[in-house]
Protein backbone atom coordinates (compact mmCIF):
# COMPACT_ATOMS: atom_id res chain seq x y z
CA UNK A 1 0.00 0.00 0.00
CA UNK A 2 1.25 3.61 -1.17
CA UNK A 3 0.58 6.97 -0.24
CA UNK A 4 0.21 9.50 -2.87
CA UNK A 5 3.47 10.92 -2.55
CA UNK A 6 4.64 7.30 -3.18
CA UNK A 7 6.10 5.92 0.24
CA UNK A 8 4.54 2.62 1.79
CA UNK A 9 2.70 3.15 4.60
CA UNK A 10 4.01 0.90 7.07
CA UNK A 11 1.71 -2.48 8.18
CA UNK A 12 0.86 -2.55 11.76
CA UNK A 13 1.80 -6.02 13.33
CA UNK A 14 -0.58 -7.93 15.72
CA UNK A 15 0.32 -9.33 18.71
CA UNK A 16 -0.84 -11.53 21.64
CA UNK A 17 -3.22 -10.89 24.36
CA UNK A 18 -2.31 -11.75 27.85
CA UNK A 19 -4.99 -14.80 27.87
CA UNK A 20 -3.11 -16.38 24.96
CA UNK A 21 0.26 -15.32 26.72
CA UNK A 22 -0.91 -17.01 30.26
CA UNK A 23 -2.52 -20.26 28.40
CA UNK A 24 1.09 -21.03 26.50
CA UNK A 25 2.75 -20.52 30.05
CA UNK A 26 0.45 -22.94 31.42
CA UNK A 27 1.06 -25.11 28.72
CA UNK A 28 4.52 -25.17 28.92
CA UNK A 29 4.75 -25.71 32.79
CA UNK A 30 2.19 -28.54 32.57
CA UNK A 31 4.92 -30.36 30.33
CA UNK A 32 7.76 -29.47 32.87
CA UNK A 33 5.57 -30.96 35.60
CA UNK A 34 5.13 -33.85 33.17
CA UNK A 35 9.22 -34.62 33.38
CA UNK A 36 9.40 -33.42 29.20
CA UNK A 37 12.18 -30.79 30.02
CA UNK A 38 12.89 -27.14 29.96
CA UNK A 39 11.01 -26.87 26.52
CA UNK A 40 12.02 -23.39 24.53
CA UNK A 41 8.85 -23.04 22.44
CA UNK A 42 5.16 -24.31 22.83
CA UNK A 43 2.37 -24.72 20.23
CA UNK A 44 -1.39 -23.47 21.31
CA UNK A 45 -4.55 -23.62 20.03
CA UNK A 46 -6.66 -20.41 19.87
CA UNK A 47 -10.43 -20.04 19.81
CA UNK A 48 -10.95 -19.54 15.98
CA UNK A 49 -9.31 -23.05 15.30
CA UNK A 50 -5.36 -21.60 14.78
CA UNK A 51 -2.85 -22.34 16.13
CA UNK A 52 0.63 -20.11 17.34
CA UNK A 53 4.18 -20.86 18.58
CA UNK A 54 5.49 -19.33 21.50
CA UNK A 55 9.40 -18.99 22.94
CA UNK A 56 9.54 -19.53 26.55
CA UNK A 57 11.58 -16.69 28.77
CA UNK A 58 12.04 -18.97 32.01
CA UNK A 59 11.05 -22.63 32.45
CA UNK A 60 11.43 -24.76 36.05
CA UNK A 61 9.98 -27.65 37.43
CA UNK A 62 10.33 -31.06 39.02
CA UNK A 63 11.39 -32.88 40.83
CA UNK A 64 9.91 -29.60 43.45
CA UNK A 65 6.27 -28.51 42.74
CA UNK A 66 5.40 -26.59 41.13
CA UNK A 67 6.68 -26.12 37.96
CA UNK A 68 6.71 -22.61 36.68
CA UNK A 69 6.94 -21.61 33.12
CA UNK A 70 6.80 -17.53 31.60
CA UNK A 71 6.25 -15.74 28.11
CA UNK A 72 7.11 -12.15 27.17
CA UNK A 73 4.14 -10.63 25.74
CA UNK A 74 4.51 -8.78 22.78
CA UNK A 75 1.87 -6.95 21.85
CA UNK A 76 2.89 -5.81 18.25
CA UNK A 77 2.47 -2.67 17.62
CA UNK A 78 -0.21 -1.64 19.89
CA UNK A 79 0.93 0.73 22.13
CA UNK A 80 -0.90 -1.51 25.26
CA UNK A 81 0.99 -0.96 29.05
CA UNK A 82 1.02 -4.89 29.18
CA UNK A 83 3.32 -4.94 25.78
CA UNK A 84 7.00 -6.74 27.32
CA UNK A 85 4.96 -7.82 30.64
CA UNK A 86 6.45 -11.50 31.45
CA UNK A 87 2.94 -13.75 31.43
CA UNK A 88 3.77 -16.77 33.80
CA UNK A 89 2.08 -20.52 35.24
CA UNK A 90 2.44 -22.10 38.21
CA UNK A 91 1.31 -25.87 37.74
CA UNK A 92 1.10 -28.14 40.46
CA UNK A 93 -0.74 -31.72 40.99
CA UNK A 94 -4.04 -31.20 43.20
CA UNK A 95 -5.03 -33.96 45.98
CA UNK A 96 -8.52 -35.50 46.13
CA UNK A 97 -11.66 -35.03 44.13
CA UNK A 98 -12.49 -31.21 42.46
CA UNK A 99 -15.51 -30.13 40.42
CA UNK A 100 -13.18 -28.95 37.88
CA UNK A 101 -9.89 -31.03 36.98
CA UNK A 102 -8.57 -28.26 35.56
CA UNK A 103 -8.28 -24.90 38.69
CA UNK A 104 -7.00 -21.87 37.37
CA UNK A 105 -6.30 -19.13 39.85
CA UNK A 106 -4.81 -15.61 40.16
CA UNK A 107 -1.03 -15.29 41.87
CA UNK A 108 0.42 -12.16 42.09
CA UNK A 109 -0.03 -9.61 39.52
CA UNK A 110 -3.17 -10.73 38.51
CA UNK A 111 -6.35 -8.82 40.23
CA UNK A 112 -9.32 -10.22 41.91
CA UNK A 113 -12.67 -9.30 41.20
CA UNK A 114 -14.56 -6.97 43.90
CA UNK A 115 -17.26 -5.45 41.85
CA UNK A 116 -20.50 -6.65 39.76
CA UNK A 117 -21.01 -6.26 36.39
CA UNK A 118 -17.75 -7.88 34.76
CA UNK A 119 -17.78 -11.15 32.80
CA UNK A 120 -16.03 -12.89 35.55
CA UNK A 121 -18.30 -12.83 39.83
CA UNK A 122 -16.64 -11.26 42.48
CA UNK A 123 -14.52 -12.77 44.49
CA UNK A 124 -13.13 -14.95 41.77
CA UNK A 125 -9.51 -14.28 39.98
CA UNK A 126 -9.63 -11.59 37.08
CA UNK A 127 -9.11 -14.13 34.23
CA UNK A 128 -11.77 -13.86 32.00
CA UNK A 129 -13.51 -16.53 30.27
CA UNK A 130 -12.08 -16.79 27.56
CA UNK A 131 -8.24 -17.11 28.59
CA UNK A 132 -9.57 -19.48 30.72
CA UNK A 133 -10.88 -21.69 28.11
CA UNK A 134 -7.54 -20.94 26.35
CA UNK A 135 -5.65 -22.10 29.47
CA UNK A 136 -7.62 -25.21 29.86
CA UNK A 137 -7.69 -26.51 26.35
CA UNK A 138 -3.76 -25.85 26.61
CA UNK A 139 -3.11 -27.73 29.66
CA UNK A 140 -5.37 -30.76 28.32
CA UNK A 141 -3.06 -30.94 25.41
CA UNK A 142 -0.07 -31.10 27.33
CA UNK A 143 -2.27 -33.95 29.54
CA UNK A 144 -2.79 -35.88 26.31
CA UNK A 145 -1.02 -39.22 26.40
CA UNK A 146 0.67 -38.96 29.89
CA UNK A 147 -1.54 -41.51 31.74
CA UNK A 148 -2.35 -38.55 33.74
CA UNK A 149 -5.33 -37.05 32.21
CA UNK A 150 -7.83 -37.81 34.83
CA UNK A 151 -5.79 -35.89 37.86
CA UNK A 152 -6.66 -32.66 39.21
CA UNK A 153 -3.83 -29.73 38.56
CA UNK A 154 -4.00 -26.09 39.80
CA UNK A 155 -2.73 -23.49 37.59
CA UNK A 156 -1.64 -20.13 39.22
CA UNK A 157 -1.69 -17.47 36.48
CA UNK A 158 0.97 -14.36 38.04
CA UNK A 159 2.57 -11.28 35.84
CA UNK A 160 5.78 -10.05 36.99
CA UNK A 161 5.02 -6.01 38.54
CA UNK A 162 1.39 -6.52 37.43
CA UNK A 163 0.13 -4.70 40.76
CA UNK A 164 2.70 -1.81 38.93
CA UNK A 165 1.33 -2.25 35.51
CA UNK A 166 -2.12 -2.09 37.07
CA UNK A 167 -2.48 1.17 37.95
CA UNK A 168 -1.66 2.37 34.26
CA UNK A 169 -4.97 1.22 34.14
CA UNK A 170 -9.06 1.61 34.56
CA UNK A 171 -9.00 -1.84 36.60
CA UNK A 172 -9.33 -0.37 40.33
CA UNK A 173 -12.12 1.45 39.02
CA UNK A 174 -13.52 -1.84 37.74
CA UNK A 175 -12.90 -3.34 40.65
CA UNK A 176 -10.38 -5.10 39.90
CA UNK A 177 -8.11 -4.86 42.58
CA UNK A 178 -4.24 -6.03 43.42
CA UNK A 179 -2.84 -6.35 39.57
CA UNK A 180 -4.14 -6.83 35.90
CA UNK A 181 -6.63 -8.75 34.41
CA UNK A 182 -6.19 -11.50 32.13
CA UNK A 183 -8.00 -10.38 29.12
CA UNK A 184 -8.55 -11.55 25.10
CA UNK A 185 -11.86 -12.97 23.08
CA UNK A 186 -9.28 -14.17 19.75
CA UNK A 187 -5.88 -14.49 21.31
CA UNK A 188 -4.91 -11.50 19.18
CA UNK A 189 -4.14 -8.08 19.78
CA UNK A 190 -5.52 -6.01 16.93
CA UNK A 191 -2.77 -3.30 17.09
CA UNK A 192 -4.78 0.34 17.80
CA UNK A 193 -7.94 -1.47 17.49
CA UNK A 194 -11.36 0.09 18.51
CA UNK A 195 -12.06 -3.29 20.17
CA UNK A 196 -10.25 -2.37 23.35
CA UNK A 197 -11.94 0.89 24.04
CA UNK A 198 -15.27 -0.21 22.97
CA UNK A 199 -14.82 -3.31 25.79
CA UNK A 200 -13.47 -1.00 28.45
CA UNK A 201 -16.93 1.57 27.35
CA UNK A 202 -19.01 -1.64 28.19
CA UNK A 203 -17.64 -2.88 31.23
CA UNK A 204 -17.21 0.11 32.84
CA UNK A 205 -21.14 0.64 32.03
CA UNK A 206 -22.22 -2.62 33.17
CA UNK A 207 -19.91 -2.39 36.57
CA UNK A 208 -22.00 1.54 37.11
CA UNK A 209 -25.25 -0.31 36.30
CA UNK A 210 -24.77 -3.22 38.25
CA UNK A 211 -23.98 -0.93 40.88
CA UNK A 212 -27.42 0.79 40.62
CA UNK A 213 -25.64 4.11 39.39
CA UNK A 214 -28.16 5.90 36.75
CA UNK A 215 -25.68 8.99 35.36
CA UNK A 216 -22.78 8.76 33.39
CA UNK A 217 -19.37 10.94 32.95
CA UNK A 218 -18.06 10.43 29.75
CA UNK A 219 -14.98 11.64 29.34
CA UNK A 220 -12.62 12.31 26.28
CA UNK A 221 -9.32 11.72 28.34
CA UNK A 222 -8.09 12.15 32.06
CA UNK A 223 -8.28 15.93 32.06
CA UNK A 224 -11.77 16.40 31.38
CA UNK A 225 -12.86 13.39 32.88
CA UNK A 226 -10.84 14.98 36.42
CA UNK A 227 -12.03 18.14 36.14
CA UNK A 228 -16.08 17.09 35.90
CA UNK A 229 -15.66 14.23 38.44
CA UNK A 230 -14.30 17.07 40.50
CA UNK A 231 -17.06 19.59 39.78
CA UNK A 232 -19.69 17.06 40.28
CA UNK A 233 -18.37 14.91 43.58
CA UNK A 234 -20.13 11.49 41.71
CA UNK A 235 -19.49 7.86 42.35
CA UNK A 236 -16.21 6.91 41.00
CA UNK A 237 -18.64 3.97 39.32
CA UNK A 238 -20.00 6.56 37.38
CA UNK A 239 -16.77 7.80 35.37
CA UNK A 240 -16.63 6.07 31.37
CA UNK A 241 -13.17 6.75 29.40
CA UNK A 242 -14.77 6.90 26.13
CA UNK A 243 -11.46 8.12 24.06
CA UNK A 244 -12.34 9.05 20.89
CA UNK A 245 -15.47 6.68 20.64
CA UNK A 246 -18.48 9.21 21.28
CA UNK A 247 -21.55 8.62 19.65
CA UNK A 248 -20.78 4.19 20.30
CA UNK A 249 -20.27 5.60 24.26
CA UNK A 250 -23.87 7.47 23.81
CA UNK A 251 -25.70 4.62 22.49
CA UNK A 252 -24.08 2.43 24.97
CA UNK A 253 -25.48 4.26 27.48
CA UNK A 254 -28.68 4.40 26.53
CA UNK A 255 -28.72 0.48 25.77
CA UNK A 256 -27.60 -0.14 29.48
CA UNK A 257 -30.38 2.07 30.76
CA UNK A 258 -28.22 5.44 32.22
CA UNK A 259 -31.25 7.74 32.75
CA UNK A 260 -28.60 11.06 32.22
CA UNK A 261 -25.01 11.79 30.85
CA UNK A 262 -22.55 14.01 31.97
CA UNK A 263 -20.34 15.25 28.46
CA UNK A 264 -16.90 16.66 29.29
CA UNK A 265 -14.37 17.46 26.73
CA UNK A 266 -12.14 19.73 25.61
CA UNK A 267 -12.88 22.66 22.33
CA UNK A 268 -11.97 20.54 19.43
CA UNK A 269 -13.87 17.64 20.29
CA UNK A 270 -16.81 19.25 21.41
CA UNK A 271 -16.72 21.37 17.87
CA UNK A 272 -16.43 17.87 16.34
CA UNK A 273 -19.49 16.36 18.67
CA UNK A 274 -21.79 19.69 17.14
CA UNK A 275 -20.41 19.14 13.85
CA UNK A 276 -21.64 15.18 14.35
CA UNK A 277 -18.81 13.77 13.71
CA UNK A 278 -19.52 9.98 15.63
CA UNK A 279 -15.78 9.07 16.59
CA UNK A 280 -13.71 12.07 17.03
CA UNK A 281 -9.78 10.70 16.65
CA UNK A 282 -8.02 13.02 14.02
CA UNK A 283 -7.95 9.52 11.71
CA UNK A 284 -11.85 9.59 11.70
CA UNK A 285 -13.57 12.80 10.11
CA UNK A 286 -10.94 14.96 10.97
CA UNK A 287 -11.88 18.47 12.14
CA UNK A 288 -11.12 21.13 9.43
CA UNK A 289 -11.43 24.26 10.78
CA UNK A 290 -12.94 25.73 7.78
CA UNK A 291 -16.03 23.64 9.14
CA UNK A 292 -15.53 25.07 12.48
CA UNK A 293 -15.87 28.27 10.62
CA UNK A 294 -18.55 27.29 8.87
CA UNK A 295 -20.09 26.11 11.85
CA UNK A 296 -19.80 29.24 13.83
CA UNK A 297 -21.28 31.52 11.14
CA UNK A 298 -24.45 29.63 11.24
CA UNK A 299 -24.48 29.84 14.62
CA UNK A 300 -24.45 33.51 14.34
CA UNK A 301 -20.68 35.08 13.63
CA UNK A 302 -20.76 36.97 10.74
CA UNK A 303 -19.37 35.96 7.28
CA UNK A 304 -16.26 38.03 7.13
CA UNK A 305 -15.23 37.09 10.99
CA UNK A 306 -15.86 33.71 9.82
CA UNK A 307 -13.85 33.49 7.27
CA UNK A 308 -10.59 35.16 9.36
CA UNK A 309 -11.50 32.10 11.56
CA UNK A 310 -11.13 29.81 8.50
CA UNK A 311 -7.75 30.61 8.40
CA UNK A 312 -7.24 29.32 12.11
CA UNK A 313 -4.68 26.78 12.32
CA UNK A 314 -6.22 24.77 14.82
CA UNK A 315 -9.40 24.57 16.57
CA UNK A 316 -7.71 25.18 20.18
CA UNK A 317 -6.78 28.90 18.20
CA UNK A 318 -10.38 29.37 17.29
CA UNK A 319 -11.27 29.26 20.74
CA UNK A 320 -8.67 31.53 21.62
CA UNK A 321 -9.76 33.96 19.02
CA UNK A 322 -13.36 33.51 19.99
CA UNK A 323 -12.37 34.43 24.12
CA UNK A 324 -10.27 37.90 23.07
CA UNK A 325 -13.14 38.62 20.49
CA UNK A 326 -15.77 38.34 24.00
CA UNK A 327 -17.86 35.57 21.85
CA UNK A 328 -18.30 33.68 24.77
CA UNK A 329 -21.99 33.47 23.33
CA UNK A 330 -20.71 31.60 20.14
CA UNK A 331 -18.54 29.08 22.45
CA UNK A 332 -21.88 28.42 24.40
CA UNK A 333 -23.80 28.32 21.58
CA UNK A 334 -21.52 25.47 20.06
CA UNK A 335 -21.15 23.65 23.11
CA UNK A 336 -25.29 23.85 23.20
CA UNK A 337 -25.16 22.48 20.05
CA UNK A 338 -22.90 19.36 21.13
CA UNK A 339 -25.47 18.33 23.41
CA UNK A 340 -28.26 18.27 20.93
CA UNK A 341 -26.33 15.75 18.62
CA UNK A 342 -25.47 13.91 22.04
CA UNK A 343 -28.84 13.34 22.64
CA UNK A 344 -29.96 12.63 19.13
CA UNK A 345 -27.62 9.44 19.89
CA UNK A 346 -27.95 8.61 22.53
CA UNK A 347 -31.77 9.85 23.58
CA UNK A 348 -30.84 10.58 26.90
CA UNK A 349 -30.74 13.94 28.89
CA UNK A 350 -27.05 15.10 28.07
CA UNK A 351 -25.13 18.09 30.22
CA UNK A 352 -22.40 19.55 28.03
CA UNK A 353 -18.65 20.73 29.95
CA UNK A 354 -16.52 22.20 27.86
CA UNK A 355 -12.87 22.07 29.52
CA UNK A 356 -9.70 23.39 29.57
CA UNK A 357 -6.16 22.07 31.19
CA UNK A 358 -5.55 25.95 31.90
CA UNK A 359 -8.71 26.44 34.07
CA UNK A 360 -10.98 23.39 34.71
CA UNK A 361 -14.84 23.64 33.81
CA UNK A 362 -15.30 27.17 31.28
CA UNK A 363 -18.96 26.24 30.51
CA UNK A 364 -21.71 24.00 31.40
CA UNK A 365 -24.71 23.91 28.51
CA UNK A 366 -27.93 21.27 29.10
Amino acid sequence: MTTSAGKRKKTLRSGYTTGACAAAAAKAATLCLLGQGAVERVEIPFPDGSRHCFSLCRIGGPPAQPALATVVKDAGDDPDVTNGAEIGAEVRWLAGGRPERIVVTNGPGVGLVTKPGLPVPVGEAAINPVPRRMIRAAVTEALAGSGREDEGLEVRIFVRDGEILAEKTLNRRLGVIGGLSILGTTGIVRPVSAEAWTDTIEASMRVARALGLTEAILSTGRTSEAMVQGLLRLPEETQVMMGDYLRYALEAARRHGFSRIHLAAMWGKLVKAALAVPQTHVRHGALEVRQAADLLAALGLDQARAAELGAANTAREIYDRLRSMGRDDLIGAVCRRAGEQARRWSGLPVRVYLVTAEAGVVHVAD
